[in-house]
């Protein structure tokens, strides 16, 4: 009977391991050009419990659109993603990667940023809302 208390946990955690797939990835560091193009920004204003500060901004840099956190901190949280979003809940939404301490995140050129007015950041593990940012053209 020990042995199956002492096995029991071993095997849970093997079993619970899952490798990260291209969306999940922490990526390479991306840099913004000091030039490039201001098109939207938004202000990110906390849910219920968390603490955020900070801007979202989306600039057009040699044909690719690029999300910059400015200023931006909040609460810790597991599994936290940025995400592209076209409503103020995590329901039609682009994953643009982990949040990390990168503060750019580049849009994949297939999307169309028009149709996409928000930018969240979404605790994917327990689907809760952390903060949001609504876009404005600037």
């Amino acid at each position: 009977m020990k042995k199956i208390l002492y096995l029991l946990p071993v095997l849970l955690s093997l079993v619970s391991c899952q490798e990260e797939g291209p969306l999940t990835k922490d990526r390479e560091k991306v840099v913004l050009n000091p030039i490039a193009a201001l098109k939207y920004s938004g202000v990110f204003v906390p849910t219920s419990g968390i603490s955020v500060s900070g801007e979202a901004k989306i600039y057009l840099e040699d044909g690719q659109y690029k999300v910059n956190l400015e200023d931006f901190s909040v609460s810790n949280g597991p599994d936290l993603k940025v995400y592209l979003s076209k409503a103020a809940t995590p329901s039609d939404f682009v994953n643009l990667g982990n949040l990390t301490s990168q503060t750019v995140y580049p849009i994949p050129s297939t999307v169309d940023v028009s149709a996409y007015s928000h930018v969240l950041i979404h605790c994917q593990q327990y689907n809760h809302l952390f903060a949001i940012a609504a876009l404005t053209s600037n």
